[in-house]
């Protein structure tokens, strides 16, 4: 059974989940791990999830705390981030061929935007191919004797537990493929900068969706990036990675609405503050 999954933290416990595969957990092998990282819910989709655009978008945002002394990122991190971006595409045609040996592929999803729209581009790329398909969707929580557990994406999940979510599996009918593809040729067709979940629909928003919440954290007293994207992420569970707000807070910068107080040589290491707060005391 060949194992699809939409990022490399989720991968990498599938791939830990198979190397247990003898002490009762999901069986085969680590090299039937298909990892498709495209951050598809992030900027054009028009051109080809695995072409040299999207690598280099990938690498972008892999790229921006990776800064040194010495005022860049040094050649031999420059490489990592430039491979790690285009292995992708490697994975993609390696799914491929499996499709076209007519292997079972299951497809491990959530309604993380980066994930469902790596499952819709998945049904796209799989719909011409005769080969088994099924998904396993995390849900929302999972309720353990007097715990519920709460999951953002499959990389939250231990590599022990994997099999325990195999109830949920579900084979896809032709049509459901077919509705699925369908929904991607639409998002492509609209090409938002981003696409966010919203009411539990996969919909194009603009770049800036997510600035509000930005906004929101900010005052005049400074904090450091680091501290402000860890209080996002842990506060709101929308999907998204910390690559997508530095991207942001960025912009903000530039545009003179964060103010930074104290620089550091990693980005995230900068202390910020709002500079519209400050405005507004003055």
């Amino acid at each position: 059974m060949i194992e699809v999954l939409f990022g490399e933290s989720e991968a990498a416990s599938m791939k830990a989940a198979k190397v247990r595969s003898l002490r009762g957990m999901i069986p085969g092998s680590p090299s039937e791990v298909v990892c498709l990282g495209f951050l598809l819910d992030i900027g054009s989709i028009r051109e080809a999830a695995d072409s040299e655009f999207r690598s280099n978008l990938i690498y972008g945002l892999f790229a921006q705390n990776e800064t040194e002394d010495t005022g860049g990122i040094s050649g031999e991190v420059r490489r990592e981030l430039r491979d790690g971006s285009r292995l992708y595409a490697k994975e993609l045609e390696r799914l491929r061929k499996f499709a076209e040996n007519g292997e079972p592929i299951r497809i491990w999803y959530s309604d993380a935007p980066y994930s469902l729209c790596g499952f819709c581009h998945t049904c796209a790329v799989l719909r011409s191919y005769d080969c088994e398909i099924s998904v396993v969707k995390l849900p929302e929580y999972v309720e353990e004797s007097r715990c519920i557990t709460r999951y953002t994406g499959w990389g939250e999940v231990d590599p022990g537990n994997f099999k325990d979510f195999l109830k949920y599996e579900k084979r896809l009918s032709k049509n459901e493929i077919r509705m699925m593809s369908h929904r991607w040729s639409d998002l492509t067709e609209d090409n938002s900068p981003l696409r966010a979940v919203i009411n539990g629909q996969l919909v194009g928003v603009s770049e800036d969706f997510y600035d509000c919440w930005i906004r929101k954290h900010l005052t005049a007293k400074p904090v450091k990036e680091a501290r402000l994207i860890g209080d996002l992420l842990g506060m709101y569970r929308f999907g998204i990675g910390d690559g997508w707000y530095a991207s942001r807070i960025e912009q903000m910068i530039q545009n003179k609405e964060i103010e930074v107080i104290e620089d550091s040589p990693k980005r995230y290491g900068r202390m910020i503050r709002s500079a519209s707060t400050m405005k507004n005391q003055m």
